[in-house]
């Protein structure tokens, strides 16, 4: 609007209306707090998803170090696919679709946590893969548990 006024020749008013605009606040913090929110999001999913049945699978933890399968389902839990889930939960509108691009493959246990998901917030959530699309929808993913 303003690059309009500027060029039928108002200059002035068009400086009258950016003074007049108010300033945008500076948003501190907001990286961080999206950030633990995301996290505080994956740890209500992963109850959610307990508590209907999912049951972590810790083969596919790929840490060799001696840690405890409490450690192992803690490292699984952060997963990217889960957090971009829970980023998606708290940014788009209740009922639309959550889409996911990777560039790795799905680990089994994501996939596994995904379909339950989907089922438990009623949303269909599509996850790219580097080897297909996944549409995980009611508890069901399209591949056919063929990932």
């Amino acid at each position: 609007m303003l690059a309009q006024i500027c060029k039928l020749g108002g200059t002035a008013r068009a400086r009258q209306l950016l003074d007049e605009m108010p300033d945008p606040k500076p948003q501190p913090r907001r990286k961080k707090m999206m950030k633990k929110d995301a996290y505080e999001k994956a740890r209500e999913l992963h109850a959610a998803i307990t508590e209907a049945g999912y049951v972590p699978d810790t083969r596919f933890v790929l840490r060799d170090d001696n840690i405890d399968e409490a450690a192992k389902e803690r490292s699984l839990m952060y997963h990217s696919e889960r957090l971009a889930v829970a980023c998606g939960l708290l940014g788009t509108p209740p009922g639309t679709t959550l889409r996911i691009m990777k560039n790795l493959r799905i680990c089994g246990d994501c996939h596994n946590a995904v379909k339950i998901m989907s089922r438990v917030v009623g949303r269909e959530i599509i996850v790219r893969d580097n080897k297909r699309f996944h549409h995980f929808r009611g508890g069901a993913c399209s591949c056919g548990d063929y990932w």
